[in-house]
């Protein structure tokens, strides 16, 4: 590999750059800077601002965080004159590609110390993306602790209104947002559509850089989360998801579906695609469907931690039926309260049967095999729906014979396990055999799987799997360093495990969590009723007082006391089982 200075890379890529149509801008330092923000200014919103009416804006953008700057510039100022009053725009975020663009090189900005940027993107004046660059060879973590020392030492004024960082030494390439607590682990390759990643600086310049898809990534992927007070940027596959269904919800009347693996951020995505089809004035409602009511509840909170307000929880059939009457776009309810609203409330909902829906469906794989899934889609009239899952069904494991693509339609994008594993999104995988058995059947299938079922739920295979947790979960979790999560089959099992671990001799704190249907099926004992006697354990653990009437509250303190470690196994069905943007 030949050896390419800096300089040389800082070279390569303006003139990259220029081609692309950036007017190269010779800016030395905040002066410059300042002087060329004016006059940008004045072109992007057609406009001469006398020298007190640029005082008035420059004090309006001073003061404040990366957040609260970050929120301010996508706003318009409002400037009362003599005579008139009139807005200043400082971004399109609408109409991207009408922003104005421009790169500059070698700024000298002197804040506790004195420091010089490599490469500086400015839209309509402001400098909205960093570029730091190494010589190749060099690694890139060195770019990135650069930034992190001139955010330190002299970021100030205009440049707190940076919104992504590229770092690259021309063979590797990554970007990342000005957030608040900079971590190296949320620097990102660049990805096309097949997940591979485009390295090159040249590459990434001519995709990622591009004029018009930079100020996409600024006006509509960079996600200013409220609960964080910090910027978010999208990942690729993020993205591509996002755009796969913007397509089809606005230029077709297709259905689809997006295959992201299990901890790869969905939530985060599919907030992303409900807030942009929200801001459709062709789009009357958006309704997020969940399958349970934790989720309901854990979805609506992700969602308001994205951008505040933005939805309420439906606590019940009645404040669904409300909302879906009323001016809420963004609805978040379970499958089960959707399915009685229009089995039972028909006449009240006609107002919204007929209005322009998206359904989206979390974990698509779930519950939308069943009547409740036909009767919502049948109920409306004008409607397009998008499920997300991290486990699709497919042929070989059908369930009665219907697939995903079945109800859904196409596959709109992928982004798998070995994918988020490559790219240290999840962990890998270090797997233990307990109580395996070998199946040496090759008669009938129906009653081998009565018998796999039987076995597998055995009191003897429980009994040592059990055991072993017990022996080994000082070991495996680093003296306790954190709470571990069992996650099991079914409620059945699950109260098994719970009854085991209850009567063995240990000083674990163990508790339990799992969502329950009003008709579901069961043998002795309904699953609420079994869940009621492990929060009683639970309250006398830790001197509480929930029940399942206070289902939410119980939750909340469970996942509270997890991230606190002050549990030791949380046994779960189907529950906490990722938490990912």
């Amino acid at each position: 590999m030949t050896t390419q200075s800096e300089s040389k890379l800082e070279e390569n890529l303006i003139k990259k750059l220029v081609e692309n149509g950036y007017e190269n801008v010779k800016i030395s330092d905040e002066q410059d800077l300042i002087a060329n923000f004016k006059t940008q200014l004045e072109k992007f919103n057609k406009v001469e601002l006398e020298e007190e009416e640029f005082s008035k804006v420059l004090l309006h953008l001073e003061g404040g965080n990366v957040f609260d700057k970050s929120k301010r510039f996508r706003d318009k100022f409002r400037l009362q004159r003599d005579d008139e009053t009139i807005f200043i725009d400082f971004f399109n975020s609408k109409d991207w590609c009408k922003n104005i663009f421009q790169v500059t090189s070698q700024i000298t900005i002197k804040g506790k110390y004195e420091n010089r940027y490599d490469v500086t993107i400015l839209i309509n004046g402001l400098p909205l993306v960093q570029i730091e660059l190494k010589k190749r060879g060099i690694e890139l973590k060195k770019a990135f602790n650069q930034i992190k020392r001139y955010r330190s030492h002299s970021f100030h004024g205009l440049f707190d209104y940076i919104q992504i960082f590229v770092i690259s030494n021309g063979v590797n390439t990554k970007y990342y947002a000005n957030n608040k607590d900079l971590s190296f682990d949320y620097t990102f390759f660049w990805k096309n559509q097949d997940n591979y990643n485009i390295s090159s600086l040249d590459e990434f310049t001519d995709i990622f850089l591009e004029k018009c898809h930079i100020s996409k990534m600024i006006a509509r992927y960079v996600v200013l989360n409220e609960s964080s007070k910090s910027l978010m940027v999208l990942r690729a596959y993020q993205y591509y998801a996002v755009e796969a269904i913007l397509d089809k919800a606005l230029e077709s009347k297709q259905n689809g579906y997006v295959w992201h693996t299990t901890g790869s951020g969905k939530t985060l995505t599919s907030f992303k695609v409900a807030q942009i089809l929200c801001n459709e004035p062709k789009i009357d409602k958006v309704i997020f469907i969940v399958d349970r009511k934790d989720l309901d509840y854990q979805t609506t909170k992700e969602f308001n931690s994205f951008s505040d307000g933005s939805v309420d929880g439906t606590e019940n059939t009645r404040s669904l039926i409300r909302q879906l009457k009323g001016h809420n776009k963004l609805i978040i309810t379970t499958i089960q309260k959707l399915d009685i609203a229009v089995k039972k409330h028909e006449k009240g909902l006609d107002i919204v049967k007929d209005k322009k829906l998206i359904l989206m469906f979390d974990e698509c794989h779930r519950s939308q095999f069943g009547d409740m899934h036909k009767n919502i889609t049948e109920y409306f009239t004008n409607i397009q729906y998008f499920g997300f899952t991290g486990t699709p069904i497919f042929s070989v494991n059908a369930n009665n014979k219907r697939t995903t693509y079945d109800i859904f339609g196409d596959r709109l994008h992928s982004y798998l396990i070995k994918d988020a594993i490559a790219d240290n999104n999840v962990l890998g995988f270090m797997v233990e055999y307990i109580g395996k058995y070998k199946n040496k059947s090759e008669y009938d299938i129906e009653v081998e799987a009565i018998d796999t079922k039987e076995l597998m739920e055995s009191e003897d295979r429980l009994t040592k799997i059990a055991d072993y947790i017990i022996k080994n979960h000082n070991a495996k979790t680093y003296n306790r360093e954190f709470t571990s999560i069992f996650a099991v089959s079914s409620i059945e099992v699950l109260n098994k495990y719970y009854g085991m671990f209850k009567n063995m001799d240990h000083d674990l704190k163990i508790a339990t969590i799992y969502s329950y249907g009003d008709n579901e099926d069961f043998d002795k004992l309904h699953p609420r009723d079994s869940l009621e006697s492990h929060i009683k354990d639970y309250n006398d653990m830790f001197g509480t007082n929930y029940s399942t009437d206070t289902f939410q509250e119980y939750y909340v303190d469970i996942s509270k006391k997890s991230k606190e470690n002050k549990i030791d196994i949380l046994l779960v069905v189907n529950m906490f089982l990722t938490h990912s943007c």
